[in-house]
């Protein structure tokens, strides 16, 4: 055997010289510590989650149970959150008074033209802000989020005053209006941060195939952010759907929304808890069954903005 191969094998250490115990031992008691560490704090999240489902769940369920309970249960003292009797009574008197067909027409055409004003404004003012990038564009996003932070009872007042001068009084088409004014800057800041996300290259290849500006904002971009408008969308609808202020302010009779018409529950011993709960927990459908057919769409909007292409 020669000298470089003895020199070899005497730097290499002995294959049989296992690690020391107490080295594996610290080893193992450090990866028990984190695993624990790790369960303990899926533990505590998880929990945190139930009780905010629980606080968040539990008005909608007592609402719920509500409407269910006999007219005498609604007003009993102390209340109970189950019903004693179960009964229908309550939805078959909401349902049956007259006008609450019709406010549900008025909210549903007021809650779509509003929708469908905010995303016509929203996403062409939104992709001139990311794409240009000009001091103006800056000013008037920082704009646009001022005039959300003012209070609708500021401007609820004016606006009536000039849908009434222009002969809009008492329509969908002025409450829709009034309602863009609520949904339209959230829904500019929504579709900046959207667009934010989508690289310019998918617009410069675009533009090289022969596509205008326009062209490509409609054939490349538009189906690129489609769950970001999904998403802008719900809230747009919500902001309408929900509203009570402007609603109160410029509609009479024939534009009444059902917010309003629940309002106005009344009997000659106060408020009609029951028929106000059951028109209330019909009135949220709608709304569930939206956001339950766009899941998808909100969850890759909500995940768009926070991956840079």
């Amino acid at each position: 055997m020669s000298t470089t191969s003895v020199a070899t094998m005497a730097s290499q250490p002995p294959s049989n010289i296992s690690e020391p115990q107490p080295l594996r031992m610290r080893r193992g008691v450090n990866r028990e510590g984190l695993e624990a560490g790790r369960r303990s704090t899926r533990t505590i999240l998880w929990i945190l989650l139930a009780v905010a489902m629980v606080l968040y769940g539990f008005p909608f369920l007592y609402l719920l149970f509500t409407s269910f309970k006999t007219p005498i249960d609604t007003i009993a003292v102390p209340p109970t959150i189950l019903p004693k009797e179960w009964t229908l009574e309550n939805y078959t008197n909401a349902l049956g008074r007259s006008g609450v067909v019709a406010s549900f027409i008025n909210s549903i055409q007021t809650a779509v033209i509003s929708t469908l004003l905010s995303l016509v404004l929203a996403v062409p003012a939104a992709y001139g802000i990311t794409r240009y990038k000009t001091p103006s564009g800056r000013v008037f996003i920082m704009a646009a989020l001022v005039t959300r932070m003012v209070p609708p009872v500021a401007i609820g007042i004016p606006l009536a005053s000039m849908m009434a001068s222009v002969g809009l009084s008492d329509t969908p088409i002025a409450l829709s209006i009034a309602h863009t004014t609520i949904s339209l800057p959230l829904s500019i800041w929504l579709m900046s941060s959207f667009f934010e996300s989508v690289p310019r290259d998918l617009e410069e290849a675009a533009t090289v195939d022969g596509c205008s500006r326009l062209g490509a904002l409609w054939r490349v971009v538009i189906p690129v952010v489609s769950g970001g408008i999904a998403v802008t969308a719900i809230f747009a609808f919500l902001a309408s759907w929900n509203e009570f202020l402007f609603a109160l302010l410029m509609t009479a009779i024939r534009s009444q929304t059902t917010p309003v018409v629940i309002a106005n529950f009344q009997t000659q011993f106060g408020l009609d808890w029951g028929s106000m709960t059951a028109l209330a927990a019909v009135y949220s459908i709608p709304v569930i069954l939206l956001t339950l057919l766009l899941q998808r769409k909100i969850v890759a909007g909500m995940t768009l903005g926070a991956v840079k292409g």
